[in-house]
């Protein structure tokens, strides 16, 4: 046997967990845990489940078949290890900053496409004049130059140039690129141990308040840590359906799992809630447990069965999981009881 963590995207989580439910069993995998989330690239769903190692190829082509699975993963599973979802979405900053619009430039006699050009036309330089009669000088004396005639006062003036118009650009604040929304990796939490002590603290009373136990395991479910909620729900379960075989059937006979769960647990399942039984699946309706998105508690029901079934079982390799769940978006929780 192995433990594989598989994890898949979807465009649409209705029906999600039935379909890939029913590949598993068929291929004879069970489901340890599961995790459905929703995401920009669609629906994120990690399971983990165990089964036949040789079937670990049959399971990736029943996956691979089907359609509403846009791509998926499968890996060995690591106790205790969080490994983020392969498609989950991640945040990117971005420093890009666009440029000012044309409404935003401002111009005194018009906009910024007709600003005029503006020519200066350079004085010219007088030309150099040469020097006259100029000898060579004795012992190195320096050259007189005959002085230079003055300018003629009569000479023309430049054309005086018309003074050009001045362009005011109003400045402007860049307008900033829409914040990117933030997206968090999806991590799975790290499970954890039961919560034994909290169990055997919480057992008098459910004890005596059975069959309306489900106010109490609501508390039980809020008072422990998020990595052991589902453990410790799946043990409080065992020790109930322990208890109730103890009560009621103690001196049972040995029974296959299809006797088993027809004579002892459907009728002792009908007292907790309203279930529908369909082959080797009991399908469980309005689950009081399960009414918060995201946060399946079937495990106490597959606990219960397991404690309830499990001395009653010939072969002693009882299975029980959680095919899908209404607070993963399904109708209805569905568990799947095999040997």
């Amino acid at each position: 046997m192995i433990e594989l963590e598989v994890q898949a995207l979807s465009h649409s989580r209705e029906g999600l967990l039935i379909d890939i439910g029913k590949s598993m069993v068929a291929q004879g995998f069970a489901l340890v845990r599961q995790r459905l989330v929703d995401d920009a690239n669609g629906v994120l769903l990690t399971m983990v489940v165990r089964g036949p190692s040789r079937k670990q190829r049959a399971l990736e082509s029943a996956l691979d078949a089907l359609p509403r699975i846009i791509s998926f993963e499968i890996s060995p599973h690591v106790q205790g290890e969080s490994k983020p979802h392969f498609a989950a979405s991640r945040s990117v900053a971005s420093g890009y900053v666009p440029p000012p619009t044309p409404s935003e430039v401002v111009t005194e006699t018009g906009p910024a496409a007709a600003k005029p050009s503006v020519s200066t036309t350079a004085v010219p330089k007088a030309p150099p004049q040469p020097a006259e009669n100029i000898e060579p000088p004795a012992h190195h004396v320096p050259a007189m130059v005959e002085p230079r005639p003055a300018a003629s006062s009569t000479a023309p003036l430049m054309a005086a140039e018309p003074e050009p118009d001045f362009i005011f650009v109003r400045p402007s604040t860049p307008s900033q690129a829409p914040a990117a929304v933030p997206l968090d990796p999806f991590v799975e939490v790290t499970p954890l141990d039961p919560d034994v002590q909290a169990v055997e603290n919480m057992l008098p009373a459910l004890m005596s308040s059975y069959p309306k136990i489900f106010p109490l395991v609501k508390e039980l479910e809020r008072t422990v840590a998020e990595g052991a909620r589902e453990s410790t729900l799946q043990w409080a379960g065992q020790r109930m359906g322990a208890w109730t075989f103890e009560r009621n059937h103690a001196a049972g006979s040995t029974l296959s799992v299809e006797q088993a769960l027809d004579s002892i647990g459907v009728p002792a399942m009908r007292l907790l809630v309203e279930i529908d039984h369909k082959g080797n699946q009991l399908h469980i309706r309005n689950s009081p447990l399960c009414t918060e998105e995201g946060r399946s508690n079937c495990k106490f029901f597959s606990g219960y069965l397991e404690g309830l079934l499990g001395p009653l079982v010939a072969s002693q390799s009882l299975s029980i999981f959680e095919v899908c769940c209404r607070s993963c978006g399904a109708t209805e929780c569905v568990l799947a009881i095999m040997d």
